[in-house]
């Protein structure tokens, strides 16, 4: 009840803005399961090996994580939306050339690009996102993007099964250019966000947008918010580098470290290992058949996309502790259950095997109820504007550097060390992901995103006492209406 208030009550084109933003998610789910289905066939027509598959699956992700270094600088320079309509774009024209290749090396390039195109996405829908919500429903539209992720997970793996009979993985692969073209549409029909457009000194589009996204709101107050925190962005050239020292230096490093290790987290504990592997894990447990390996994966991710919604209408009521230390605990529950599946047995049948996917399933459940909702929304809070797009970049930068690690050798982990084995190094890593969330998570619910700053200025605890800012945004509607 509380969310559906707070979208009755906010603006048509803020929630506009920040749903089509999200949906850029769809095309990153999409291929982060539509290769699991597709390394099935053409495994056979390319004859790959166990490192080749590897090499396939893991070509995306270090485009990904070349795109996260630099989307950050591009959103600064070209704005976000017109960085978004670019990956749109692109991600539709690669995912053609994916379906053409011709060879492993043709394969593995096209790939590569796809990901670079990608890896920009995640970098910028945060930032787009967390600048285009009110900050009642900022939490809940950040989460909208795990939501259209997931569903592009989803999507993918019906594709694959769908056409699994034929075997036709170029369709698979060439399919994705129907989202990227839908989405891209969609886009060119938006503005930019007001924080983007006072960067660039276009005060008046700022007031224009920022009064269309929050009508109740006053908007000299945000606009006057907005000049004095972007006001050391006057220094002309050299901007990037200055941010970049500053993210490494006192009031910011804390956060700085939050976010990188957040973001290694969120993959090292190893979700897209599932996405990526999930055929070959439900093969080690015995199951067999088409709608096995690629109906039963898609299972699972409606079952994650549920936690997704659920986490998606309690991220701006309970907060954003309390929603991911939970789901860190539900994986590390999920990865004793599949330890103990593992140990008891290698001839799987009946109990055991229903257990072992109801440790697949939690395991998901967990990571998309915290990791995969919460990510998004530290990507879009964490840091002041000037150093925001830099922020969300090096938080997905070190998100990918991850989960190139586990895409590279998460097959090898399994033969090697067999499940048991390998969903013991995750429950271990999981463990330390709570530890260290515990330890560093800011909450920032309700709070407006130009106030964030000072619970880094204040050694990572709020100020009792401070200045106007830490008003809370109904407050200061209130305040502005009484003037």
């Amino acid at each position: 009840m509380g969310l559906l208030h707070d979208l009755r009550n906010s603006s048509r084109l803020g929630i506009l803005v920040a749903v089509a933003a999200a949906t850029v998610g769809v095309i990153y789910g999409y291929d982060s399961s539509n290769i699991a289905g597709a390394l099935l066939f053409m495994t056979k027509d390319f004859g790959l090996t166990t490192g080749q598959q590897q090499l396939v699956t893991t070509a995306v992700v270090v485009g990904e994580v070349l795109g996260a270094v630099f989307g950050g600088a591009l959103a600064n320079k070209i704005g976000r939306k017109k960085s978004m309509v670019l990956v749109a774009a692109t991600f539709a024209t690669f995912s053609l050339v994916s379906a053409l290749a011709w060879s492993v090396p043709t394969l593995v390039g096209a790939r590569f690009l796809l990901g670079l195109t990608i890896g920009i996405s995640v970098v910028v829908v945060p930032v787009f996102v967390a600048e285009s919500s009110a900050p009642a429903i900022r939490g809940a539209m950040l989460v909208l993007y795990q939501v259209a992720t997931v569903i592009g997970i989803i999507a993918g793996y019906l594709v694959a099964w769908a056409l699994a009979e034929t075997e036709s993985w170029r369709w698979m692969l060439g399919m994705a250019a129907i989202p990227g073209v839908l989405i891209l549409l969609l886009l060119l029909r938006l503005p930019d966000t007001p924080r983007w457009y006072m960067m660039r000194g276009r005060r008046e589009d700022a007031k224009r947008v920022l009064a269309q996204i929050e009508p109740n709101t006053d908007v000299d107050a945000e606009i006057a918010d907005m000049a004095a925190a972007l006001q050391e962005e006057e220094g002309g050239k050299g901007k990037t580098t200055k941010y970049l020292r500053e993210m490494f230096r006192k009031p910011f490093l804390r956060a700085t470290i939050f976010v990188i290790g957040l973001g290694f987290f969120v993959q090292i504990t190893g979700i897209n290992a599932i996405v990526y592997y999930s055929p070959r894990i439900f093969e080690a447990m015995g199951f067999h058949g088409n709608f096995a390996l690629l109906g039963l994966p898609a299972l699972v991710q409606v079952a994650g996309l549920i936690a997704v919604f659920v986490s998606m209408v309690l991220v701006d009521r309970l907060g954003r502790r309390p929603i991911l230390l939970t789901g860190i605990g539900i994986m590390i529950a999920a990865n004793a259950l599949l330890v103990a599946v593992f140990t008891i047995g290698s001839d799987f049948g009946g109990a055991l095997t229903f257990f072992g996917f109801l440790g697949l399933l939690l395991f998901t459940v967990g990571f998309t109820f915290g990791f995969g909702a919460l990510v998004w929304v530290y990507a879009g809070e964490s840091f002041p504007a000037r150093l925001r797009s830099l922020g969300s970049s090096a938080m997905l930068t070190s998100d990918l550097v991850a989960n190139v690690a586990v895409a590279a050798v998460f097959l090898t982990m399994l033969t090697r060390l067999g499940g048991a084995g390998t969903f013991v190094v995750f429950g271990v890593l999981a463990l330390a992901a709570f530890a260290f969330v515990f330890k560093l998570a800011p909450e920032t619910k309700g709070r407006p995103l130009e106030d964030i700053r000072h619970y880094w200025e204040n050694g990572g605890t709020w100020p009792t006492d401070g200045p106007a800012e830490q008003i809370a945004p109904a407050d200061r509607t209130v305040q502005s209406d009484a003037k």
